[in-house]
């Protein structure tokens, strides 16, 4: 090994490299002190390999830890760590590779890479992490000895033009960096990284379950000494104010990588609180790991209570993504979808590279296959709690059901999982819910479908006329009044070979169960019907063309007068109020006005269309009977004003003849 400096020249400049940390690797000039903490861990973890590999290699591992100094008056900040170091060779080869390879060529080869673990590669292999020091620092000096040799190297730059290579010889084993720090900034976030209190917090946030220790040295104050009788006021003024002593910053503790029977129940509650800032104790733990092609660890909880900003479009908290121990993003979106953003906790992955952004961890493949895992794992404690602890199952849908349900609507992958997992309200249920598989399970005989109606809440779905004809057969029927509900239900299809049918759309088979005889009979009794009130029907069918697509006897009805029933493809008018209520415009809808023969007012009036030549009074009369039906069904009237005035009208005219032979007032005293 040679004994002189020797001085290379970047072929990269400076402000190129700067750039490229800043803008397309590093969201924040804080990463360096992660990147650097990262690298140290590493070379511990690779000499205690090394050591219990290599037999003769002397080295002490007693006390492997990670140290961090500052100088105020210099303002530098050095980590340092006694592990497995480099050799001069090693210097030249890691740290620089990005200075011989430049960074034109980086570019140019990120630009050709195909998908993000290849991006990943390149990062790591041009050494960006250690360069992202010069976000942050005038002069960067690295010093280093590799464990079993006796000299060790010193590498130098200013992240300029140029950057030099000497040996050192009185270099201890191990590696430390020496910021030359910039001027605090922190306009520009730039920090003061001698700060103590800086300095705790950044270990804090990006390095705390790193498993080695990672030391400061701190002042306090000194304990007083105990007086004696001989002891003079002049030596207790002697005595020193401050002491120095070195502090381990870092916690250490790693609860992903222990089992379950290792920590407690509070240790969990502790660390579900720290990584998502909430009150609440989990309401339930899922630990995860996975070894083979991928390896990583995963720690996530349930809360017992829904954030303030379940709903809301910027949120905080969720998946933090570790690396090997290392912090590298919060509140992941790539590791669980949306309808799990609840969930919160830590992923820990072995495999993937510190130097990894959003938009490549959406198209790496071990972060797809990752959430894969996670997504099924808490869908299936979501089932387990159903049936195994039905009051956590309760709190569970009660705070996160609707979210949960979104799923059906964005994870087609996972849909019959989700409809297994999730409840519903019904009819039978009274003020609790039904699980899909309950509810096949009180099918009447005949039955084969899953009769549901979405509304706006469970007493305007009970109080419908569509529900009156299943009510009087006995069908259970789901309630369902999430907004979500809209969204999801027609796409689903079926659960368990079993169709979703709408109460409110298409035909409704309620003859299911009857004899042979009975549906005869029925089918007798209904086109007898058709054929009484065919003519009334094509009239109404003309006078209403505006609103209904036709007129028609109903089989669904028992107590209502008449109902508005959408083919089996149509859109709901829940669904089209929440369509318009997100801007977006949608054609106004016709259905089929169905009427029941049974009712006063039908019969009325029929008899007033026979009797009446012209039927110019009662185009009101249907009208009022069109706007009744939906007002029943929670609908929302085109022109509310002019409905209230034909019912004013309506009700003058019915009452007038009780008005006129009303007694006159004596209006004498």
């Amino acid at each position: 090994m040679s004994s002189q400096s020797e001085t290379y020249e970047f072929q990269a400049q400076t402000q190129q490299l700067l750039d490229l940390m800043v803008h397309s690797v590093y969201s924040n000039k804080d990463s360096f002190l992660r990147e650097l903490i990262s690298n140290s861990s590493d070379a511990l973890d690779k000499l205690r390999i090394e050591s219990l590999q290599d037999k003769e290699l002397d080295v002490d591992t007693s006390d492997l830890h990670i140290m961090l100094d500052t100088n105020d008056e210099l303002r530098t900040l050095t980590i340092a760590d006694n592990g497995i170091g480099m050799s001069r060779d090693d210097v030249i080869g890691l740290i620089g590779t990005l200075a011989r390879s430049g960074t034109g060529e980086l570019r140019a080869k990120l630009a050709q890479a195909k998908d993000a673990a290849a991006s990943q590669e390149l990062i790591g292999q041009f050494g960006i992490g250690f360069y992202s020091t010069f976000m942050v620092a005038d002069t960067v000096t690295l010093v280093t000895k590799r464990a079993g040799e006796t000299i060790g190297t010193r590498w130098q730059s200013t992240g300029g033009g140029t950057y030099t290579i000497d040996e050192a010889p009185d270099a201890p084993q191990g590696t430390s960096v020496t910021l030359h720090l910039k001027p605090a900034d922190d306009e520009n976030h730039l920090y003061d990284y001698t700060s103590e209190h800086k300095l705790r917090e950044l270990v804090k946030r990006y390095s705390d379950f790193i498993s080695w220790p990672i030391r400061i040295e701190v002042e306090k104050p000194a304990p007083k000494p105990e007086s004696d009788d001989d002891s003079t006021d002049a030596e207790v003024d002697a005595s020193p104010e401050t002491i120095t002593e070195i502090e381990t910053i870092n916690s250490r503790k790693a609860l992903w990588a222990k089992s379950r029977d290792e920590v407690s129940d509070e240790e969990y509650a502790d660390f579900y609180r720290h990584v998502s800032h909430a009150w609440d104790s989990p309401l339930e733990i899922i630990t995860l790991k996975a070894e083979g092609t991928f390896e990583y660890q995963a720690l996530l909880f349930i809360p017992s209570q829904a954030p303030f900003d379940l709903f809301m479009r910027e949120r905080s908290g969720g998946i933090h993504l570790y690396v090997k121990r290392v912090f590298i993003m919060e509140d992941d979106d790539n590791l669980l979808p949306e309808y799990l953003r609840f969930v919160k906790g830590v992923v820990d992955a072995a495999d993937l590279s510190l130097n990894v952004s959003r938009e490549i961890l959406q198209q790496d493949r071990q972060i797809r296959a990752i959430r894969r895992r996670l997504t099924k794992k808490v869908i299936s404690t979501v089932t387990d709690l159903q049936s195994s602890r039905p009051e956590d199952y309760q709190t569970f849908w009660t705070q996160f059901g609707r979210v949960f349900k979104e799923g059906l609507v964005n994870d087609p992958d996972n849909k019959d999982a989700i409809l297994k997992a999730a409840s519903f309200e019904s009819t039978t249920a009274d003020e609790g819910f039904t699980t899909l598989d309950d509810y096949i399970t009180r099918f009447k005989s005949g039955q084969d479908v899953i009769y549901y109606m979405t509304g706006e809440s469970r007493t305007q779905i009970e109080s419908s006329p569509h529900m009156e004809a299943l009510r009087a057969k006995g069908f259970e029927v789901l309630l369902l009044s999430d907004p979500v509900d809209e969204m999801w239900v027609d796409g689903v299809g079926e659960y368990n070979c079993h169709r979703f049918q709408s109460i409110a759309k298409g035909a409704v088979d309620l003859d299911a169960g009857d004899t042979d005889e009975e549906k005869k009979a029925a089918d007798e009794a209904q086109a007898k019907r058709n054929e009484e009130f065919a003519d009334l029907l094509t009239w109404l069918g003309e006078a209403l063309s505006d609103d209904i697509t036709e007129a028609r006897v109903s089989a669904r009805l028992t107590e209502s007068a008449a109902v508005l029933v959408g083919d089996a493809f149509s859109m709901s008018p829940q669904l089209e109020k929440l369509y318009r209520a997100s801007g977006q415009p949608i054609p106004r809808s016709k259905r089929a006005l169905e009427l029941n023969p049974g009712h006063p007012l039908v019969a009325a009036l029929r008899t007033a269309y026979s009797a009446d030549a012209d039927r110019v009074e009662l185009v009101n009369s249907a009208k009022l009977v069109y706007g009744m039906a939906l007002i029943a069904e929670g609908g929302e009237l085109e022109d509310p004003a002019a409905f209230a005035r034909l019912l004013a009208d309506s009700l003058t005219r019915a009452l007038a003849p009780t008005v006129g032979n009303a007694p006159e007032q004596d209006t004498e005293q």
